[in-house]
This record gives structure tokens, C-alpha cells and sequence, in this order.
């Protein structure tokens, strides 16, 4: 499972799963977008042009599913009970969770947070670091992973210095983004006018 925004999705969140699903050896990846994003201080773009991103930036793929039941939820949506839909769907599957290293820093502040460990392995990917996030180090060894070390898993791919904050902001700026995400997801961007404004 790999589970985020996608606000909107980009080149580095493909390089993860394609990295993912090949050194995991994985049969499916769910990509699920996030519902009522309670841990952003921003309001996220709408569901619809979010999961319509999406669906363009990965369904190319044969192994990734798009799983909307976070955006179908109402109210907060939580990791551990998208986790538990699918070990219930995929009764006896071995599950992953994907996240970034920012993600593993903060993990200790989920909801429920030491029963995703016992449900999905815990599989991190570095990403860049920028001036604010000195914390974030490829090499480090977050708090969760310190008292649970058999539950973590570290993906051997290069930092990616893209975000979609950094995308939100090019384009908002006037600047071309078509380096950063795919030929249709910025197609999609520019068709329906998505982040002009900051």
C-alpha cells in the first residue's frame, strides 16, 4: 500500500513504486488516496481531480490499483483502517506499507500506530533533504523502527528532489512542471486551471 495526497501525483512517487514493486517482488501495489487529510494544514485539492490525477499518472502499471476507500470514508480517514480493510480483503497476503522517510520520522503520531506495525512491514524510501529537514537522513533510524527493527524494510533508490509542494508552487509561480510529472497529469493541471494560486 502506498497511501498520500498525491496533490498532484509526480515522477518520484512512480520511481517509488515501480522500485518498490520490483524489489519486494510485489504482486499488487494499492495507491490510495487520501480522504479527509486531518494532518494537513492546508485544504487539499478536490477528491475528483485528485483521483482523476492519479489514475492518470499510474494505471499504466498492471500491478498498482487505485483504492479510493479513504475519499469514500466520511471524516477522518486513518491509515490502520485502510490496512485493515485490506488484510481483511487479502486474507493471508504479506503487506507493505510505502512511505517516505519524512513519513517514518512521524510515524510514532499516528493513529493507532503500533498496530500498523503488526499488520504491514514497514517499507521506507528516502527522500531528498532540504534545508528544514536536516532530521530526514537516508541512514537513519527512526524512533518506531528503533523499538520495532523486524518490522522495517529501507528501499535502496536514490533521493528524488521532487515534491508537490515544489509543484504547487512552480506552477502557481507561472513555471513548467512537465519535467516533474507526467504528460498527462500536466495536461490534467493545465486543462482544469489546478493550483494558479497559492
Amino acid at each position: 500500500m502506498f497511501g498520500g495526497a498525491f496533490d498532484p501525483p509526480h515522477l518520484a512517487h512512480r520511481t517509488l513504486l515501480k522500485t518498490a514493486l520490483t524489489e519486494l517482488k510485489l504482486d499488487a501495489m494499492r495507491v490510495v488516496p487520501t480522504g479527509d487529510a486531518w494532518h494537513k494544514s492546508r485544504p487539499l485539492s478536490a477528491a475528483a481531480h485528485r483521483l482523476a490525477m492519479v489514475h492518470l499518472a499510474f494505471d499504466d502499471v498492471p500491478q498498482i490499483q487505485v483504492d479510493c476507500q479513504e475519499m469514500a470514508r466520511s471524516g477522518p480517514s486513518y491509515t490502520v483502517d485502510t490496512l485493515r480493510h485490506i488484510a481483511a480483503a487479502e486474507f493471508g497476503a504479506e503487506l507493505f506499507l510505502i512511505m517516505g522517510t519524512d513519513q517514518a520520522v512521524a510515524l510514532t503520531s499516528w493513529h493507532d500506530w503500533r498496530a500498523i506495525l503488526q499488520i504491514a512491514i514497514i517499507c521506507v524510501a528516502a527522500r531528498a533533504q532540504s534545508s528544514d529537514d536536516q532530521a530526514l537522513n537516508s541512514s537513519a533510524v527512526f524512533d518506531a523502527e528503533k523499538l520495532f527493527p523486524e518490522r522495517f524494510l529501507h528501499l535502496s533508490m536514490p533521493a528524488t528532489p521532487v515534491s508537490a509542494t515544489q509543484i504547487r508552487n512552480m506552477i502557481a509561480n507561472g513555471q513548467p512542471v512537465q519535467t516533474l510529472v507526467s504528460e498527462p497529469v500536466a495536461r490534467y493541471i493545465a486543462e482544469h486551471h489546478l493550483y494558479l494560486s497559492h
